[in-house]
């Protein structure tokens, strides 16, 4: 193995090791009966205007089916509201509901101080310093990159 092979070795293991004790400690942050991806969506949503189901999907990379489970959950939790496009009836139109946005603030100030605490203790320069590398990373595993 080279020492470009190690190194990509090392770094993937960190991230996916990072990635699954900070899915673990949010998930437990967040408030009773609000899993991860419940938030993930309704942070995107508290962010931006009215997304189809299909652009929710691609934004999370995940399938549409596995999309429409999960905004199954969160209609039925009155979270979001679905209605038809009145451009395309063939497509839906997803928005976060009041009480949505209600269940983000509250999942987002349970999470908070969690993020805030590992931040304080990694060092926010250091944070800082680590960005531009996860934001490349990010960038080119993604589409198009």
């Amino acid at each position: 193995m080279s020492a470009a092979d190690s190194l990509a070795v090392q770094l993937f293991s960190e991230l996916l090791v990072a990635d699954q004790l900070a899915r673990s400690r949010l998930q437990k942050a967040l408030p009773k009966g609000m899993e991860l991806s419940h938030f993930t969506v309704l942070n995107n949503l508290a962010r931006q205007e009215e997304r189809t189901p299909g652009q929710l999907a691609q934004a999370f990379n995940v399938t549409r089916g596995a999309m429409s489970n999960t905004l199954a959950r969160l209609e039925g939790a009155g979270w979001i509201h679905v209605r038809p496009d009145w451009d395309d009836a063939r497509r839906k139109m997803v928005a976060i509901s009041p009480a949505g946005r209600r269940e983000w603030e509250a999942a987002l100030a349970a999470v908070a101080p969690v993020i805030a605490a590992v931040v304080d203790e990694i060092g926010a320069e250091r944070v800082r310093q680590a960005l531009p590398v996860l934001r490349a990373l990010r960038v080119k595993l993604g589409p198009g990159g």
